[in-house]
This record gives structure tokens, C-alpha cells and sequence, in this order.
């Protein structure tokens, strides 16, 4: 089994109810769930003023999918929630990513592993912190917690829940 944790954004619709649809589509496809986050109402990543704010959350799971499988299950269960496209500025009714896998690094035009991005976005690292403070990113060799500490976003990150 991998270990993944996996990032979760709504801005659209019912932003609660949509973080909870996409963990009950990740139950019926037999992940096992070792921790969440709280939620955290988040702005928008370089969008502001420009659309809703974003419900966040972070999870930690085990699955038997590897890294290409699993991103299409994800981009699948993105759809039939009713996610449009794939834009990083868009707003959406739903968000998946695979922050990391393992400890593994990928690097591909359809998958990169960690996150490329998940060191600068506050809305990513204080969940994760709050669930993995001591987990090391693969690439820099820090810890989460570390990581959070030296992010320089200042874009609102509010727990709700």
C-alpha cells in the first residue's frame, strides 16, 4: 500500500459538501483514510478579488494505486463532481491533488511529484502541518513543518471545522 496525501479545494457551490462528496468517492474506490485536516476557508491563489473563497482540506490515505492510475481516478472523480477543465486559476466545484506519494519524486508533462507548487501556498501547508509536521519533502529534505514556517503567502487561511 502507498501513502498519499492528497489536497482538497472547493470555491463553487456547496464548498463543504463538496470536499465531503469527494472523500465518499475515494471510499467507494477502497482507500483507507489515516487523517484529515481541519477545513480552512482560504482566498483564491493569486485571484483575490476575482472569485469565492476556496474550502481546504488535507488528507492523508493509503491506497494500492500508483501515481499514474491514481491521477486518473482523481481527475474522474473531479469530473463527476462537476469540475470543468483543469485551469489553476478557475474557479471549481472541486480540486484533487496528489501532494505526495511515498516519498518518490515524479517528473513527467502529466504528473509532478511532490507538488511543484505546494512549498509557496499557505492554503496547502498549514493543513498539511496540522496532520504531517515532522513528514520530509522528498526534494528539499525539510520537514513540513519547517516548510510552513518559512512560507512566505500571506493570502487568508481560516479554520472552520
Amino acid at each position: 500500500m502507498n501513502t498519499v496525501f492528497l489536497s482538497l479545494g472547493s470555491n463553487l457551490g456547496l464548498r463543504e459538501k463538496n470536499l465531503k462528496m469527494a472523500v465518499d468517492s475515494l471510499k467507494a474506490n477502497n482507500f483507507t483514510f489515516l487523517s484529515f485536516s481541519s477545513i480552512y476557508e482560504t482566498e483564491p491563489w493569486h485571484v483575490p478579488d476575482k472569485q469565492p473563497n476556496f474550502y481546504n482540506q488535507v488528507i492523508k490515505v493509503k491506497t494500492g494505486l500508483y501515481p499514474f492510475g491514481l491521477l486518473t481516478l482523481l481527475q474522474k472523480i473531479e469530473k463527476g463532481l462537476g469540475r470543468e477543465g483543469k485551469g489553476t486559476i478557475q474557479p471549481r466545484s472541486i480540486d484533487i491533488d496528489i501532494l505526495f506519494f511515498n516519498d518518490w519524486k515524479i517528473f513527467s508533462p502529466q504528473l509532478t511529484i511532490p507538488h511543484q507548487q505546494f512549498k509557496e501556498r499557505m492554503f496547502v501547508l498549514k493543513p498539511l502541518n496540522e496532520i504531517a509536521p515532522d513528514w520530509i519533502d522528498p526534494n528539499t529534505q525539510k520537514s513540513v513543518s519547517q516548510l510552513y514556517k518559512g512560507c512566505l503567502d500571506t493570502l487568508l487561511v481560516n479554520k472552520i471545522s
